[in-house]
């Protein structure tokens, strides 16, 4: 099955830009996304998937921000996921948050795949505490929507964005967060991925990062294609520094999935033991933001501090 197919492909440079491709590819991956990518919504803390130190690391930024504003004497905050997938981080945050003492919590996650809200609604355990809705990215935040203390916007949300609309949405980001704001975006020399779910369930696949675009036939047959955009470093500070001057780049998992086991290719020749991982968390340490090496992490975390 074939789904919106190019009848021909852009010139190169020029963008061709859908968000019903982007929308229709996650609503195709449906809960085997939520497994594959966000975890368990009955295990939120266990951080037990592939991408569990990326993960970590993310988690670890989000309770430091909770744990600011708490000691800045809030005692109410406003939480907006932008992007938010089937709910998972959005869950967490607002279950930590209650955790840390906060008063009261107005938390909102939109997504563009109807199916991710779906699945965010059935899923969510602070049904009262969540709203979760459909929306696109691109377009205007309202004005109504400024004055949130904690934005998160988590991994490939804007990799699926045309370029010519990035500079509009960084401001629109900055514009609404009042606190902290934490982005993540995949970087240009990351291994590969096909978003969407595990290279298993691929056949094959391209990135074209030259006309941003993404291409994936999956081994049951289906055909997927959507907007990809990698960003390197300099590119995605620079598209924030306008905005919100003096934010900060951390590399999510430059070395963990490189050393990571696979399935297919004796993955028992060489177990991890607990001295190989003391000495890789010191790598990433060291690494996660030298220029030579955060280009090829999994993920870029740009943190800013909108309150300044």
């Amino acid at each position: 099955m074939r789904l919106n197919a190019l009848s021909k492909p852009p010139h190169p440079g020029t963008i061709a830009h859908d968000p019903i491709e982007t929308a229709a590819a996650y609503d195709f991956a449906g809960p085997d996304y939520l497994a594959y990518a966000d975890g368990r919504m009955d295990a939120l803390f266990a951080f037990d998937g592939r991408y569990s130190f990326a993960d970590q690391l993310v988690w670890q930024q989000i309770d430091a921000a909770l744990k600011d504003l708490l000691a800045r004497g809030r005692h109410s905050i406003r939480i907006l996921d932008a992007g938010c997938g089937p709910g998972t981080w959005l869950v967490r945050t607002v279950t930590r948050a209650q955790a840390l003492g906060f008063d009261h919590v107005d938390a909102i996650g939109f997504d563009i795949s109807p199916e991710m809200i779906r699945l965010a609604r059935e899923n969510a355990v602070f049904k009262g505490h969540c709203q979760f809705r459909t929306g696109d990215l691109c377009a205007p935040l309202p004005e109504e929507a400024g004055g949130v203390d904690l934005t998160l916007c988590l991994y490939g949300v804007l990799n699926h964005l045309p370029r010519d609309r990035h500079e509009q949405v960084a401001a629109e980001l900055v514009r609404v967060t009042s606190g902290h704001l934490l982005i993540t975006v995949r970087t240009v020399g990351s291994l590969p991925t096909i978003f969407v779910g595990s290279l298993e369930k691929a056949r094959s696949f391209c990135q074209d990062n030259g006309n941003d675009r993404f291409e994936v036939d999956l081994i049951d047959g289906r055909h997927l294609e959507f907007t990809s955009h990698l960003f390197c470093a300099a590119e995605f500070k620079a598209l924030f520094e306008p905005h919100a001057p003096g934010s900060t780049l951390l590399g999510l998992d430059v070395f963990h999935s490189r050393f990571a086991a696979h399935p297919w290719w004796n993955p028992d020749a060489l177990p991890y033991s607990s001295l190989f991982e003391q000495e890789l968390c010191k790598l990433e340490e060291r690494c996660g933001s030298d220029p030579v090496f955060i280009d090829r992490a999994a993920h870029i975390l740009l943190h800013a501090d909108c309150s300044r």
